[in-house]
């Protein structure tokens, strides 16, 4: 017999008939026949039957074990044709018990859908054991390794971070604040997306940036909407017009659906550009499913809406933002362009005046939005005063049109949401089954009991009562 000193996967396994192999990982299930027992064991390569004496009755399911054992081919009429392991079991020659394990609050072997989510989340390190969780991570991953490596290698964009801690501007949801230690009575605010950062970026000379942006919001909860934090690809490119960032997500996100979910089929190639004025018209909504068989997981229907109007009128939902005067809303933020055929028209009718935002749809969500930004300051300080910005408000934007005072290039990007756009693809029901760690709806991660108090002697250091 041939013994491997290193670890074998148990992927391995099923090229190595004949050798004796250690094996890691966790007990994943136990069948008890009498004087021989069989159990699977389960690392992240997948899982591998294991068969040994009575000695092994001690096992619970996901106990943590070390196993020195013979791979040896199954009977022919005992092979499992659905498992990548299933023409060979070990035989157990020495158990390690590394770690037990309690039994268990909530079970992992299932789909999950039918528990309560405020177990799964409270236990959520079990709950990613689960086989369809722990595929959903993966895929997250190689979604997001797909986008870094095409974007650099093939497009020269830069990866550039830009700050988490940073300033409280009017952009649309409520901040989330931060007290400064070192400056009492100031506050940083999380950012709500890097669009001022990226905007800065531009007139910095890098033509080409991305990150994989953390994103924070004080916003309510829904099936497509995580409480709190969020991650998007933030994307601006210089020197472009609106054709270009579509044509460049287009190219990119169709080789990657091709690459990591090669059973998804697309509705239509190339994706339909629709008119938003025709869009509500024909669906009454901005964001249709344009599948042919709604019921199929596995079609795509991509689609760009554009020719947004560049506002809406304003309601008591956009108080926070505006002052709650005006007569005008952004439809998508106060940074996007109009088109310059329609600029005459900020004075005369600015419900008139079309922008150059554009919508990316994918099975009726709404899974990126983007725009050519305004670089014209004089036309920046026409929105803010169409949308009621007083002149503190203003005032909280002044770094950006000072920095547009030294030469900005035309620019536009995009920010497609990447939790949201892997569960339209994996075709899940809330962008929870693709985060590791969500919160609840209720605001909390309760797999940390987090939010908590702060301590009286943590307030006095910050000057906070």
């Amino acid at each position: 017999m041939i013994m491997k000193e290193k670890r074998s996967l148990v992927i391995e396994t099923a090229k190595e008939i004949g050798k004796t192999v250690k094996l890691l990982g966790w007990v994943d299930s136990v069948r008890d026949h009498g004087k021989v027992v069989f159990f699977d064991l389960r690392d992240r390569t997948g899982l591998v039957q294991l068969i040994g004496d009575d000695k092994l009755k001690t096992l619970n399911c996901e106990d943590v074990v070390e196993i020195i054992g013979l791979v040896k081919k199954r009977p022919e009429g005992l092979i499992n044709p659905n498992l990548a392991t299933g023409k060979v079991e070990v035989e157990v020659k020495k158990l390690t018990l590394l770690s037990k394990s309690r039994d268990l609050p909530l079970p992992i072997n299932t789909d999950g859908r039918e528990i309560e989510e405020k177990v799964r989340l409270k236990y959520r390190y079990l709950d990613l054991r689960r086989a369809r969780m722990a595929q959903n991570i993966r895929l997250r991953s190689a979604l997001v390794q797909f986008i870094r490596n095409w974007l650099i290698e093939k497009e020269e964009f830069v990866e550039i971070e830009t700050p988490i801690l940073t300033k409280t501007t009017p952009e649309g949801a409520r901040d989330f604040l931060v007290p400064s230690r070192l400056q009492p009575g100031n506050f940083y605010a999380l950012p709500q997306s890097p669009q001022q950062y990226k905007q800065l970026l531009m007139v910095a000379g890098f033509e080409r940036y991305f990150q994989i942006a953390r994103c924070f919001r004080d916003e309510d909860a829904r099936s497509d909407r995580a409480y709190g934090e969020f991650t998007q690809l933030d994307l601006e490119m210089s020197f472009v017009v609106q054709n270009d960032i579509l044509e460049l997500i287009e190219k990119m996100f169709t080789a990657m659906i091709k690459k990591i979910f090669p059973r998804k089929k697309f509705t239509q190639l190339p994706w339909p550009r629709i008119s938003h004025q025709e869009v509500v018209k024909k669906y009454q909504t901005d964001k249709p499913d344009l599948r042919k068989n709604k019921e199929n997981k596995d079609e795509l229907a991509f689609a760009w809406i554009v020719d947004f109007p560049l506002f809406a009128a304003q309601s008591k939902e956009e108080f926070f933002h505006g002052s709650g005067k005006a007569a005008f809303a952004p439809s998508h933020h106060m940074f996007t362009s109009p088109k310059a055929e329609d600029i005459s028209l900020l004075d005369k009718d600015p419900l008139k005046v079309k922008s150059l935002q554009h919508d990316l749809v994918l099975n009726g969500y709404e899974v990126g939005g983007g725009s050519i930004r305004i670089n014209d300051p004089k036309v920046q300080e026409k929105i803010f005063e169409l949308i009621g910005f007083s002149k503190r408000q203003k005032n909280q934007f002044a770094h950006l049109l000072e920095a547009f005072a030294y030469g900005v290039p035309p620019h536009g990007g995009i920010a497609p949401g990447i939790d949201r756009l892997l569960m339209a693809i994996l075709g899940e029901q809330s962008v929870r089954e693709v985060m590791a760690f969500p919160c609840a709806t209720s605001g909390k991660i309760a797999v940390m009991e987090a939010p908590s108090r702060a301590s009286k002697e943590q307030l006095l250091e910050l000057g906070i009562r």
